[in-house]
């Protein structure tokens, strides 16, 4: 069996985020979070994973503190998954994503999902980054610069 790279003592803030999130499907379980799904079986029936695999991304969410398992809402012997601050603090991640996704991979007319804004109904802007002073910037407006340890 190969072994993962492990990312999580990368001076990158990129790959120790992609480290701690571990794939597509943790993605997609952290988006169906967000859409509401709480329970196992709604995660499997969303996205058609195996259920091992399933298992797995589920712990490893609620051990990287972006999931916690707590007792079912209805009082019933299950647990649910709900998203922690840190795992709420994805959230423009899953909007950048979904956004990107619907401007470059669905054509002119062809289904797809769209997140609105639940009090207006309406489609959410694009996101954008902006500098301190709320310029909209693009890549080549940006530069990396290293923090030295403290």
């Amino acid at each position: 069996m190969v072994t993962r790279t492990r990312f999580d003592d990368s001076e990158c803030p990129v790959a120790r985020s992609v480290d701690a999130i571990g794939d597509w499907w943790s993605l997609l379980i952290v988006r169906d979070a967000f859409d509401g799904s709480r329970r196992f079986g709604e995660f499997q029936r969303s996205l058609g994973v195996a259920k091992n695999i399933l298992t797995a991304r589920l712990r490893t969410l609620v051990a990287g503190g972006v999931l916690e398992s707590v007792p079912a809402s209805d009082g019933s012997a299950y647990r649910e998954y709900v998203l922690t601050p840190k795992g709420k603090a994805l959230f423009p991640v899953i909007v950048a994503l979904r956004q990107w996704g619907e401007e470059h991979f669905f054509g002119p007319g062809e289904a797809h999902s769209r997140l609105v804004d639940r009090r207006e109904g309406q489609r959410l802007r694009a996101l954008e980054v902006l500098s301190a002073d709320g310029r909209r910037l693009e890549s080549d407006d940006t530069a990396v610069h290293k923090v030295s340890a403290r």
